[in-house]
C-alpha cells in the first residue's frame, strides 16, 4: 500500500491523538497480574496494543472491550493459565519483553513469538536479567532471537544495571520482581520512561525511585482505574509537521506530558521552535497531560547527545527531518539502539531523506544533517517501519512535488488513521 503527499500551504486546527501505546501495554499487563477488575479508558487502538490483549487472553485473562474502555479481570501474580500454543506478539517488541517479565512469575512454560520483523530483533537484553532471577528463558539461537521460551518459578530479587537504557527491559525486571524474594532494583544509565512505576504505585505496589535507580517490593497489585492520555510519540508527528510546513499552527490536545517522555520538546526548544505547552503536572500515580501548540518558524541546528537520544528514542527520526530545515549542522550521537527497532531506523531515515534531497550522512551510532535544504518529492519506502513511514509522510507535506510513501500500511502498527488526521489539518488551513 502506498500513500501520496503533495506540498501544503500550511496546517491548522486541533487534533487529538490515540491513547498512549506505552501506557496501554503496561496498564493491560499489570491489570492482568492484579486481583480484581481493572478499568482502562482510552486504551490504544494500535495493532501493537491489540496484540498485548490477545496474548493476555491466551493466558486465561478475561478482557472486555466496550464504551471507550477495556475491563480486565486479573489472575494475580503467578496465576496465568498454561497457553495452548505459541503466544503471537505480532510486530510488538513491547508486548514480548513485558509479557516475558510477567510470565516470570508463573510456573507454566510459554513461547513468545512474533512476525518476521520481530523475530529478527534480539531479546538477549531481557533474557539475561530474567535468567539471573531464576527464570528458564531460552531464545531460538545464541543471538537471542525469538521465539522465546519462558518458564518461571521461584524467583530471587536482583540488582541489575542494563547495559543499554531501555524502559522495556526495566519494566520486564520490575514485573518479574513482583514474584521475587526480596527487593528487586534496576540501576539505569539514565532515567527512562516511568509508566510502569506509576501504574504499579496506583495498584498499591511499593516502588521507590531516586533518579535512575528504581526498586520494587514484591506483592500482588490491586485492581485500578486509569484513563490513558494521548500518545506523545504520535503527537510528535503533528508537532514536527507544524514546525516544518510554513504558515502552520497546530494544537495537539489531551496528550501525555510525562517528563520522562517529553525530551523531544526540550530539544525543539533548543532549536528555537515556537511551542506553547499547557497542562497538569499529575502525581506519582497518575499521568500528567495537556495541550501542545506548535507554530512554524526558523530552526537552528543542535548537537543531540547520547543521553538525550535515550530519552527521545521514538522521535529521533523526526529530529533528523526537522534538522533538514534548521540552519547549521545537526549531529545525532549514541543512537545505535535505532538499528534494532522494527527496521534499522538510522539507515532508513538517511535513505528516505537523501532521496528527497537532504544533506544527511549516516554514522555508526547516528546521523549528521546539514541545513537548511529544500526537500523535493520522491518515491520512498517505509522499510516496514511505522515511524519511518509517518516521518516520510510529514516530509512530503514540506517537499516540492509529490511524495509517494511505499509500505504505508505499517502505520496501522501505532496509529490507524494517521494519514486522515494529517489531511484534516491540511483542509482546515485552506
Amino acid at each position: 500500500m502506498e500513500a501520496r503527499f503533495a506540498p501544503s500551504n500550511g496546517l491548522s486546527g486541533r487534533v487529538t491523538v490515540p491513547g498512549d501505546k506505552s501506557i496501554s501495554h503496561r496498564a493491560a499487563i499489570i491489570g492482568a497480574l492484579a486481583e480484581g477488575t481493572t478499568a482502562v479508558g482510552g486504551y490504544s487502538q494500535a495493532a501493537d496494543c491489540a496484540n498485548t490483549l490477545e496474548v493476555l487472553r491466551a493466558l486465561g485473562v478475561r478482557i472486555e472491550v466496550g464504551d471507550g474502555a477495556i475491563r480486565i479481570t486479573g489472575r494475580g501474580v503467578g496465576g496465568f493459565d498454561a497457553p495452548v500454543g505459541p503466544l503471537p506478539c505480532g510486530n510488538s517488541g513491547t508486548t514480548m519483553r513485558l509479557v516475558a517479565g510477567a510470565l516470570a512469575t508463573s510456573p507454566n512454560a510459554a513461547v513468545l513469538t512474533g512476525d518476521e520483523s520481530l523475530n529478527k530483533r534480539p531479546m538477549r537484553r531481557v533474557i539475561e536479567p530474567l535468567t539471573m532471577m531464576g527464570v528458564k528463558c531460552q531464545a531460538s539461537d545464541e543471538a537471542g532471537h525469538p521465539p522465546l521460551t519462558v518458564r518461571g518459578g521461584t524467583l530471587e530479587a536482583i540488582t541489575y544495571a542494563p547495559p543499554v537504557a531501555s524502559a522495556q527491559v526495566k519494566s520486564a525486571v520490575l514485573l518479574a520482581g513482583l514474584g521475587a524474594r526480596g527487593v528487586t532494583t534496576v540501576r539505569e544509565m539514565v532515567p527512562t520512561r516511568d509508566h510502569t512505576e506509576r501504574i504499579l504505585r496506583l495498584a498499591g505496589i511499593q516502588v521507590s525511585s531516586a533518579g535512575p535507580v528504581v526498586s520494587v517490593t514484591p506483592g500482588v497489585p490491586s485492581a485500578f482505574d486509569l484513563r490513558v492520555p494521548g500518545d506523545f510519540s504520535s503527537a510528535a508527528f503533528f508537532i514536527a509537521a507544524a514546525l516544518l510546513v510554513p504558515g502552520s499552527a497546530v494544537t495537539v490536545t489531551g496528550v501525555g506530558l510525562n517528563p520522562t517522555r517529553t525530551e523531544f520538546l526540550r530539544l525543539l526548544e533548543r532549536m528555537g521552535a515556537r511551542l506553547e505547552v499547557t497542562g497538569s503536572e499529575g502525581d506519582v500515580a497518575h499521568e500528567p497531560s495537556g495541550d501542545i501548540l506548535a507554530e512554524s518558524g526558523p530552526l537552528e541546528a543542535i548537537d543531540v547527545s547520547p543521553d538525550e537520544v535515550a530519552l527521545s528514542i521514538d522521535e529521533v527520526t523526526l529530529l533528523a527531518l526537522l534538522a533538514t530545515s534548521a540552519r547549521g549542522t545537526t549531529t545525532i550521537r549514541g543512537a545505535r539502539e535505532l538499528r534494532n527497532k522494527e527496521s534499522d531506523r538510522i539507515s532508513g531515515t538517511v535513505a528516505g531523506l537523501s532521496a528527497m534531497g537532504a544533506k544527511i550522512e549516516e554514522t555508526p551510532t547516528g546521523m549528521v544533517i546539514e541545513g537548511p535544504v529544500e526537500l523535493r518529492g520522491a518515491r520512498v519506502g517505509s522499510r516496514g517501519d511505522h515511524r519511518i513511514a509517518m516521518m516520510l509522510g510529514v516530509a512530503g507535506l514540506a517537499a516540492s512535488g509529490e511524495t509517494i510513501v511505499e509500505g504505508w500500511e505499517w502505520t496501522q502498527i501505532s496509529y490507524p488513521g494517521f494519514g486522515e488526521a494529517l489531511s484534516r489539518l491540511r483542509k482546515a488551513s485552506q
